[in-house]
């Protein structure tokens, strides 16, 4: 089986095909370029080294979110117009698994978190190979996350590249038990996105239509109007 996978939900990019669960072209870049210049151009140059047409994929994976609203859209915007067109199941997977699924070999809690501003984070909270879910992923202060993280009482990885922006004070609130991957396991990798997404169930075609991002949180000016909304 072949997939494609689009990874766009924060600044890295990453795109990937896997055949038969062996990868055969994977770009990850972390330049900050506009995902809507950089996403299209990268897969047909994937397309072009795996000397593939898309029609030979078999079903295309996507991040869903968290993250950035802009980066989110534009990977689930182009996923969903190449399901359509190709006929191709579409599966999304959440960008906080994607990020966790790098450190899967960890013995003890994964904790892949991206900065979402003014002390908040997305996190996402897992254990074992199979990425077990110990806390269902969210949008919180970092000061509530280290203290349910701290009540587990466990060694805790670290993991992604936002993780420097809290390292003073993850390390102050969980001392010996932080532990920080890597940078070389820190940008998420579409690869790692397919093997997330084959250990569920393929949707149907018509599912494409209804697929839509994971957020976890309302964009500011949606969040702004229907406060303006309640004032009324």
């Amino acid at each position: 089986m072949i997939w494609l996978g689009i990874e766009t939900s924060n600044s890295p990019l990453s795109i990937a095909i896997v055949k038969d669960g062996q990868v055969l072209v994977e770009i990850v870049e972390n330049v900050k370029l506009t995902h809507s210049v950089t996403a299209m151009p990268t897969i047909q140059e994937l397309f072009h080294k795996a000397k593939m047409k898309p029609m030979d994929i078999d079903a295309i994976a996507v991040s869903e979110g968290p993250g950035s609203y802009t980066g989110i859209r534009i990977g689930v915007t182009i996923a969903k117009t190449l399901a359509w067109t190709l006929k191709k199941p579409l599966v999304g997977v959440s960008s906080l698994k994607v990020l966790a699924a790098n450190g899967e070999l960890f013995n003890g809690i994964i904790c892949s978190l991206f900065d979402a501003r003014r002390q908040n984070v997305y996190a996402g909270i897992y254990q074992g190979t199979d990425l077990e879910t110990v806390m269902e992923e969210r949008h919180t202060s970092i000061d509530d996350l280290l203290s349910q993280l701290q009540s587990l009482n466990k060694p805790v990885l670290f993991i992604g590249s936002d993780v420097e922006n809290f390292k003073e004070n993850i390390k102050e609130q969980l001392g010996e038990l932080a532990i920080f991957a890597p940078s070389s396991i820190t940008l998420p990798r579409a690869s790692k996105l397919i093997e997330v997404a084959e250990t569920k169930s393929l949707p149907s075609i018509e599912e494409v239509h209804h697929f839509v991002p994971q957020y976890h949180r309302l964009a500011q000016a949606e969040a702004n109007w229907i406060q303006d909304q309640k004032k009324r």
